[in-house]
């Protein structure tokens, strides 16, 4: 198709030689050395015409035919309105976005916009006005009760969730210093006024595994301001535990900015009350998930490895970003620390878990006092569970190894051993203690949880077909 173009007004008597232009000479010549023509119409007798001037930046309207001629789309705005009807308008922005056309070529040309112009005016009606079609708004109203209940408790504790990104300290090639290096981020909560904040273990696992000292840099935490902006600092190192996935650090804030969070309870939770978990799921700061608990003293295998005992399950929607956080009662008060979820595509199945705060009250405080969890055992190492399956040991933790110098070896604790034949003899079994049953060695460090180190207790052992009763002074356990 071509494009005819009238450039001056000629007299009526005048012939006119149209000229074709194709469609990217239209396009990218640009419509402004379009300005006028004059179209010749017959009246009723076919001696009158007139004359039509044609203003400049105007895209035609109709389509046509000449005997001689190529078809031709004739440039004029008075007869843009005029000539057409809906069925033209359809050929010429059919013509328009063909295929064929570039589409940029349309983006930028002011023939299109102004084309289009015309075609929204066309379709519109004047008659309608604004207010006719702006549908009633509704007010919004109060909420419900329970709506604005959960609003509450968000609102109460969302400036004592904070986000954290791991930090790993690296030297750079031809770079005097270090540079820091963003290593993933997750939650934490604020502990107390002193600027302690705690997360998982896994969070900041990066920095933790090239064992950084006590009071070095290992995260950046972004803490919110009343305002609604978010202030970053450097968390420095406190202590960890990697047995039981918790991490304190410190960072050097205002007092204003720190909220702590009220700690609650675990031990008397019931299945089917309320939950509430807040972190940074995706990097999405300060995001609210509604849930309820569903399942107590879970067995959570964490990412650092490690099986830890008493979890918190809920169906509240935690993703990777959530760890760290606190999950709440109905009263606002912490109950757990998200830290781990069941998928099998990375993202929330509602079947989420967190360490419970009985766990959590234990730890953190040894943590900040002295850096570590000197935590109470028997010093002896426990069979994992698929190594006892293949022994045959169905109930019970099994000793692999017993340290030479430990209080274990000195009270006669057998480990397993192979004889002379290359069979293995295995060594003694814990099944109780303090007549508290041991499953497996998951059991065993449950039970050993509830006490401290020169705790006296009585190991209830299998050792072949004997059952054995052996009095014992816990110790530090060493890793």
């Amino acid at each position: 198709m071509q494009v005819l173009a009238c450039t001056s007004s000629l007299p009526h008597n005048a012939a006119v030689t149209p000229r074709p232009f194709g469609r990217r000479e239209v396009f990218f010549d640009g419509i402004s050395s379009f300005c006028s023509r004059t179209s010749s119409r017959s009246n009723s007798t076919g001696n009158a015409s007139s004359s039509t001037s044609c203003s400049s930046q105007l895209v035609s309207d109709g389509v046509r035919r000449d005997s001689n001629l190529h078809p031709t789309v004739v440039v004029c705005e008075s007869d843009i309105l005029f000539e057409l009807s809906i069925f033209k308008l359809y050929k010429v922005v059919h013509f328009l976005t063909s295929p064929s056309i570039p589409y940029r070529m349309l983006v930028h040309s002011s023939m299109a916009v102004i084309f289009f112009g015309y075609l929204a005016l066309a379709l519109g009606d004047p008659s309608v006005t604004i207010e006719d079609v702006t549908p009633r708004i509704a007010p919004s109203g109060r909420l419900f009760p329970s709506e604005e209940r959960t609003a509450e408790l968000f609102e109460e504790n969302t400036y004592s969730v904070v986000n954290i990104f791991d930090v790993t300290l690296r030297p750079q090639l031809n770079v005097t210093g270090v540079v820091e290096i963003p290593e993933g981020n997750g939650s934490g909560v604020v502990w107390d006024g002193e600027g302690h904040i705690v997360t998982n273990y896994h969070v900041v696992g990066n920095a933790l595994l090239r064992n950084p000292s006590p009071g070095q840099v290992v995260a950046r935490v972004n803490i919110l301001a009343s305002e609604g902006v978010q202030k970053n600092f450097e968390g420095r190192l406190v202590g960890a535990d990697r047995t039981k996935d918790i991490a304190v650090l410190k960072v050097e804030a205002p007092s204003d900015l720190l909220r702590p969070i009220k700690v609650g309870q675990s031990y008397a939770l019931r299945v089917g009350q309320q939950c509430l978990a807040i972190g940074n799921p995706f990097g999405f700061d300060h995001t609210l998930t509604v849930g309820v608990i569903s399942g107590l003293n879970r067995e959570i295998l964490s990412q650092t490895g490690v099986t830890i005992g008493g979890g918190v399950q809920t169906d509240a929607a935690i993703n990777p970003g959530n760890s760290g956080g606190p999950l709440l009662d109905s009263k606002g008060n912490m109950i757990g620390i998200n830290t781990a979820i069941f998928t099998q595509t990375g993202t929330s199945a509602g079947v989420g878990f967190a360490i419970p705060s009985s766990t959590v009250l234990k730890i953190v405080p040894k943590l900040i006092q002295f850096g570590k969890v000197a935590r109470a055992g028997l010093n002896v190492e426990i069979a994992p569970d698929l190594v006892a399956n293949q022994l045959n040991v169905r109930n019970g933790a099994l000793i692999l190894q017993v340290l030479g110098n430990s209080l274990a070896a000195k009270v006669g604790l057998h480990p397993t051993t192979r004889g002379f034949a290359g069979n293995i003899i295995l060594g003694d079994i814990i099944i109780a203690v303090d007549e508290k049953p041991v499953k497996n060695k998951a059991g065993l460090s449950r039970v050993l949880d509830e006490y401290s180190v020169g705790d006296k207790v009585l190991l209830k052992i299998q050792r072949g077909s004997e059952y054995l009763e052996l009095p014992l002074v816990l110790e530090e356990e060493t890793t």
